[in-house]
Formats: structure tokens, sequence, C-alpha cells
């Protein structure tokens, strides 16, 4: 059957009709990016998505959302939207539908996904096991975490607020980052770093550890000027942004008993060609008398360039086999 897959952010709202079967999803159509600021809800893109298609939408949705998912109404974590879920078959014209978390999605997608669509990080190169825990987590607008449980009924996906526990530095420079963040948070998350707009507190804090007069840039300019290797302190801020985000993945693994690691997200594909040779893989098994354990663990980044849209539609196809 055919569904209308949907994975809304914070900035963006995309939408492509997938083909399900079987719990699996049988393919995914090219994917259409709506600005979720030039909509004012999720019926009036959907109906843009439909005008700009040409043809009537299927009657069943599969909607991934960067929000945790519960309760009557769902508020969007960095997007004015609101979602009701008892109105979501009368406003989009649908049967059917699954409303999961954005990271959920990216879950389902690491689950049914082939090996192709993964790339080979740190620690063994070699397929994911059969069985066990694949920790997945990934940063954009901010830290997105999961957990895939394969057994042998299948696989769940756990959804989760991983992202923000604590951030625990772990030198002297976390140190001044953790203290200016402080000045504006009692209490700074690992997302307050392992995110998009992470990038500024390092930045920030490497240009009063230099003696640096410090710009106000955004975390945009920034992040551009980092990948293009314009300028040097956002380049080192690159590399201490990979730093944390190994340690966090560490964690997150430890703490999960993985058996792999996936890393995800918009920014995290942006990443791909500078974490196999920076320091995340020493940072990630940095775990004291676990290093061996950790060492053992694949890390792979997922590449496939839809993995919420194709997430959303295999959450569907794996509720509607039950």
């Amino acid at each position: 059957m055919q569904v209308v897959a949907v994975d809304i952010g914070g900035t963006h709202a995309r939408f492509a009709i997938a083909e399900v079967a079987k719990g699996k999803v049988v393919s995914l159509g090219e994917a259409t990016t709506l600005k979720t600021a030039e909509h004012a809800s999720l019926q009036t893109a959907w109906q843009a998505f439909g005008e700009q298609r040409g043809s009537p939408l299927p009657r069943a949705a599969a909607i991934a959302v960067a929000s945790p998912i519960g309760g009557e109404i769902i508020k969007l974590t960095n997007n004015p939207w609101i979602i009701r879920p008892a109105l979501v078959k009368e406003r989009l014209s649908v049967d059917d539908y699954v409303l999961i978390n954005d990271f959920g999605a990216i879950g389902h997608a690491v689950a049914q996904l082939p090996h192709a669509d993964f790339l080979h990080l740190y620690g063994p190169d070699e397929p994911f096991p059969a069985y066990g825990v694949i920790t997945v987590c990934g940063p954009g607008t901010g830290l997105g975490v999961a957990q895939v449980l394969r057994a042998d009924h299948g696989y769940n996906v756990l959804e989760t607020e991983g992202g923000h526990t604590d951030f625990a530095p772990l030198d002297a420079i976390e140190d001044a980052m953790l203290a200016r963040l402080r000045k504006t948070f009692n209490r700074v998350s690992a997302e307050r770093i392992v995110a998009g707009p992470g990038i500024v507190a390092i930045y920030e804090t490497l240009a009063e550890i230099e003696g640096r007069a410090v710009q106000r840039l955004d975390d945009k300019a920034i992040w551009t000027e980092a990948l293009e290797g314009e300028d040097s302190l956002a380049l080192a801020a690159l590399d201490r942004f990979c730093l944390c985000l190994g340690a966090v993945a560490g964690d997150l693994a430890l703490a999960h008993g993985a058996e792999g690691v996936v890393i995800a997200g918009g920014l995290g594909l942006r990443l791909k060609d500078h974490l196999a040779r920076s320091g995340f893989g020493e940072r990630f098994t940095a775990k004291g008398r676990f290093k061996s354990l950790m060492a053992a663990l694949p890390v792979k980044l997922i590449t496939h360039p839809q993995p919420g849209l194709f997430g959303a539609a295999a959450a569907f196809a794996q509720d509607h086999a039950r």
C-alpha cells in the first residue's frame, strides 16, 4: 500500500510517497522539502505537497516529528506548529496514520536499511550483530537519541531524550566551555555542546582562551567557515565538537549496553569527512576499564539521504503489519 511519509523538523517539513508491504518499506519516492516558516500548520503544508504533486494523496500517513510524542497536544520543539493527534485523520483526510518521534523514525531506518546505507567510522568494519541493542544518536538542531533492540521476533525502537543528559567535560578546555554555558544555563546538557548551535559556545570559549576578541557569529556562520576550512579557530571548534560527540556517543553506548552505534542527523552526515580522521574514535573508547569493550563496537554513519522519511514509512509498515 502507499503512504505519505512526513518528517517535520524545526526548519523544514519533508514529504514523500512510500510503498510498504509485509512490515517493510518497498520503495520511497523523491522527497519534497517545504519550509515550516512558510506554512501555518501541518495541514496547510500537507495540502501544499498535494498541490505540488498534482494528484490525490494516499489515505495513510507516517509522520515523524521533532518532539516527544504523547498527550492531547504535541508542540514541536523548534517549530511553532501544534499537532492534535485526535484530529489528524480529519485534518489530513486519512484513514490510518502513525505518529512517531523523529529519532524513533531514524531507529526504524537503522533497523530496515541495508548495510550499503552505512559508512564505517570506527571499531570493527563489519555489519551490526543480528541481536542486541544499537545506539542511535545524531546532532542537528538538538541531539537525538534512540535505541534499536534486535531480537528473534524482529526489532523494537525505543525513543529517548538521551541528548538531555548532563554534559561531562574531560579536560580544561571543556571545563571552560561548561563554565561559559553555566552563566546562561543552571544545568548544561550534552545537547548544549553536541548539537548544531553548540558550536557557538565552543568557538567563543576557544577565542577567550587565546585572548582573541570574541566575534559574535551565529552557528550557521561558524559551521560554514569550519567545513570550508576558511578559519583556523572555526576548524579548532569543529575538532573539539567531534571530540565531544565521540565522548557522548560512547557514554550512551555504555548506558544502553550497545552492540553497535549509529551516528545520524543532518549535521552527522555533513561531518562525514571529518569524524573518521578526528579524535572522535579515541574519545569514544576512552572509558577507563571498558576501553577494550568500546573498541570492539562497530560505529557507523547512516548515509541514506532521507532516513527520517524512510524510517517514518518503516514505522507505519511495522505497525500496519501487526
